[in-house]
């Protein structure tokens, strides 16, 4: 089936939280927007810290939203949600059925994140590194990997949901509200 010219792409991203608090959770915002200019639904839900189980836990929990059959895509603003909870890109496409796309705005560098992973006494976490889409250069100067899909599906779902930023529309949304939902409003440019 093609792509629509405005797809249903859901943007999900995490807010700020407390790293050294036990019981700590962080917040975690969906949006879900026709193109790049129509916002259709928000969700928020939270995670614990360096949580395991995350894809596991979104899958049910976007499955579980009344939008979650039209979706033609899942951005993610990077690999980890709440700290040092890695997401299996591929496993969520698998569960969802929609593709899932991994963007950053610079190449995915995954020896930090491994570095921190054994810091923490999470090096078998690691694992999913390697399975984890290669991430790409794409047009508008972002990286994205995708799984469930084709680069080129990629970046349809990218640019057809992108406005004046770099970032598309849904996963900036959902930054800027995971923000302001913790911190009282978003920050970046006015």
């Amino acid at each position: 089936m093609p792509l629509p010219d405005r797809p249903h792409v859901l943007g999900v991203d995490d807010g700020p939280f407390e790293k050294h608090r036990p019981g700590a959770h962080a917040p975690i915002v969906a949006v879900m927007m026709e193109g790049h200019d129509l916002v259709e639904a928000v969700a928020i839900t939270e995670f614990p810290v360096d949580g395991g189980g995350v894809t596991a836990f979104l899958a049910e929990w976007i499955r579980a939203r009344r939008f979650a059959p039209t979706l033609h895509g899942v951005l993610f603003g990077g690999i980890t949600l709440a700290g040092l909870a890695v997401l299996d890109p591929a496993a969520l496409a698998r569960e969802l059925g929609a593709p899932v796309v991994v963007v950053n705005r610079k190449g995915r560098s995954d020896a930090p994140l491994r570095g921190a992973l054994a810091k923490a006494g999470l090096a078998e976490r690691a694992a999913l590194l390697d399975s984890a889409p290669a991430s790409l250069a794409l047009p508008g100067g972002i990286h994205a990997g995708i799984a469930g899909g084709t680069p080129e599906l990629a970046a349809a779902l990218i640019s057809r949901t992108r406005a004046k930023s770099d970032l598309p529309e849904p996963l900036r949304l959902a930054h800027l509200f995971a923000y302001a939902l913790v911190r009282g409003e978003s920050r970046g440019r006015p």
